[in-house]
């Protein structure tokens, strides 16, 4: 079992490296995402930047899929193997996060991992995903703060798998790190709302769509 979690832990910090709006920063625009805006590398400072066009709603695909793949093929090695989906979702998905926020790739600079951890939890229980995204959706249109509403999310989902119940407490454990690690990312933002400089969440660009 050691040389499972090993490998996955490998795999998945790798392929969780990589990080949809820096290369397609680099790709379209010749830029490197990180220097402009919040210098964050994610979507919504991606969208803020770049406009509201396809391209930027390409990064979440890009950082979904990049999660989901890893995921995905370490739930079923685990399930195969020792019967344990929800410890091997939930270890990969968090090895998935630790690669997005500290990439080898791009000298360990990386965002903060709310996709990453939003791909992992439908693998590791469908039902926490639904109701911490209604959690998300419900905090982002009282408050339109994606921070506050990604943090929200994040720290529903332990609260939420306790209670449905998870397949052992490792799981639970690896599910409040993944919480933990969300939250303690998005720090800058608590600093900007403090300020009241934190800028609101909009459908609506004033960018030129790309």
């Amino acid at each position: 079992m050691i040389s499972v979690m090993i490998l996955s832990a490998i795999v998945s910090y790798l392929l969780g490296g990589v990080n949809g709006a820096i290369i397609l920063s680099k790709i379209f625009y010749g830029e490197d995402i990180r220097e402009k805006g919040s210098k964050n590398p994610g979507f919504t400072n991606f969208k803020r930047v770049y406009g509201n066009g396809i391209v930027s709603w390409s990064v979440i695909l890009i950082d979904v899929g990049k999660t989901a793949l890893p995921v995905f093929i370490s739930a079923f090695v685990f399930e195969q193997r020792f019967e344990m989906w929800q410890f091997g979702a939930a270890y990969s998905g968090l090895f998935c996060m630790l690669g997005h926020c500290f990439p080898v790739w791009y000298k360990f600079k990386g965002g903060k991992a709310f996709m990453a951890g939003f791909a992992t939890t439908w693998f590791v229980d469908w039902r926490m995903a639904v109701l911490a995204m209604i959690v998300f959706f419900v905090v982002l249109w009282l408050f339109k703060y994606m921070s506050v509403a990604s943090c929200m999310a994040a720290l529903s989902c332990p609260i939420i798998l306790f209670f449905l119940g998870p397949a052992s407490g490792w799981v639970e454990v690896l599910c409040a790190l993944s919480a933990l690690l969300v939250i303690v990312r998005h720090y800058p933002n608590y600093i900007k709302l403090k300020n009241g400089t934190e800028s609101k969440f909009s459908l609506k660009s004033n960018k030129k769509a790309a």
